[in-house]
């Protein structure tokens, strides 16, 4: 019998075992990939379309945007506002969303509705006819955001930092301005849309209480059509990184703060480094309780928050230091950024440190496989990235045993502040 006078024992996350659930990989009638997860309790799902229509495909600067943001903004049979109420009356939510490399599709609804609302999207990917009074107002409204974003400094440098590591003509450096917007046209859009949201392109990705009867309702909507079988070849493009390390940028004459960004090019996950370096990451400036956290917000007081972060694409990635501080402080928080780097360089971490860290990692490793919704999510990211469950597993083995003369060796390869472009911006 449980005495309840005796406390349970406390586990570390590094104690723990990982095991990420298996998927169901399967295809539709006509070919179309569908990776499918079984779980949970409520009579919910959440289906992801995914497409090769990122900033990478882009044949125009923000063509991409423009795409997903009129989707669902009407189809040669229902208008941006049936849709929108169909979707509302069977209380759904489908958003839609360009990344980088890809664009997805996000419907989440109650099972019994998916016969009512996967006609709506198979419609919608099918048969979106971007009206261009809707075009217009899409122009009208993106113009008027990027002028307000355009007088926030912490826009200005995230724009340029990139910007400088990958060269302006490329995807991942590439940003929206106002001519990009105004010379967007109908006919663009509708191209972009038939090439790049094609079926043949897609695949689909469905978890929550799904099973055989769900599984027949998606292949009877999306399975029966004929492909084409033309498949999306991405273009290659040049990185080039800027050869003026140091951009200082007066962006407001009358601004009191100014966005600090130090970046460096880093690989993707394929790359030996990338998980020892998310280590490594969250304990510079991963997470709350990390190296510039304590320093220049808990001890200088510079800031609210100061994070460093890994941006890995499916072509490449960036290291980045973020952060926003006074004016007059920039100096002092640029120093004590560098000294940061230079101490984790120089000085082997300590081994209670690493442990929090390790601890950290693993904690949230848990939470996003807690769920038929996060493990697909799990699923959908090494599927995407060519990777599988070894991947994952080899991770996991990665951040419980590295050490601190690892972290060290790492930190003199990737945190040396001669290798970073510094870009402020006030």
């Amino acid at each position: 019998m449980l005495n309840r006078k005796i406390a349970p024992a406390i586990h570390d996350a590094i104690e723990f075992d990982f095991l990420l659930p298996s998927i169901q990989k399967d295809h539709l009638e006509n070919g179309i990939p569908l990776y499918w997860f079984n779980g949970g309790v409520q009579d919910v799902v959440e289906i992801n379309w995914v497409f090769p229509a990122g900033l990478w495909f882009e044949t125009k600067p923000a063509l991409a945007h423009a795409v997903t943001g009129l989707l669902k903004n009407g189809t040669s049979t229902k208008s941006a506002q049936e849709i929108n109420e169909a979707l509302e009356f069977y209380g759904a939510s489908l958003q839609i969303n360009p990344g980088n490399d890809f664009a997805t599709l996000t419907l989440h609804t109650l099972t019994k509705h998916l016969p009512n609302l996967l006609p709506i999207i198979y419609e919608i990917l099918t048969d979106a006819v971007f009206p261009e009074e809707e075009l217009q107002i899409h122009k009208q409204n993106s113009i008027q955001k990027l002028l307000v974003s355009m007088r926030k400094c912490d826009f200005v440098a995230n724009q340029k930092v990139d910007a400088l590591l990958f060269g302006e003509d490329h995807p991942y450096g590439r940003f929206t301005k106002q001519r990009s917007i105004e010379e967007l046209k109908r006919e663009d859009l509708i191209a972009f849309y038939k090439k790049y949201f094609s079926l043949d392109n897609a695949q689909i990705y469905i978890s929550g209480k799904v099973g055989k009867n769900e599984i027949d309702i998606l292949n009877n909507i999306f399975g029966k059509v004929s492909l084409c079988g033309d498949k999306v070849q991405p273009a290659l493009f040049e990185t080039i990184t800027s050869t003026e390390k140091i951009q200082h940028i007066t962006n407001d004459q009358n601004g009191v703060q100014g966005s600090i960004r130090l970046g460096r090019l880093f690989s993707n996950r394929h790359h030996k480094d990338y998980a020892p370096m998310v280590v490594l990451n969250t304990l510079f400036g991963g997470y709350f309780g990390s190296r510039l956290m304590s320093n220049i917000r808990e001890e200088k007081g510079f800031t609210y928050g100061i994070y460093s972060s890994i941006a890995p694409y499916l072509n490449g990635g960036s290291l980045t230091i973020h952060t926003e501080v006074g004016k007059e402080v920039i100096e002092p928080a640029l120093k004590e950024i560098k000294h940061e780097m230079h101490l984790l360089c120089n000085e082997p971490v300590d081994e209670e440190e690493l442990l929090l860290v390790k601890n950290y990692l693993l904690g949230n490793l848990l939470g996003d496989i807690d769920g038929p919704f996060q493990i697909l999510q799990r699923w959908r990211m090494l599927i995407l990235n060519g990777l599988d469950e070894n991947h994952f597993n080899k991770n996991v083995s990665i951040y419980k045993s590295i050490s601190s003369k690892e972290l060290q060796l790492l930190a003199q390869q990737y945190l040396n502040p001669d290798d970073y472009l510094e870009v402020v911006v006030v």
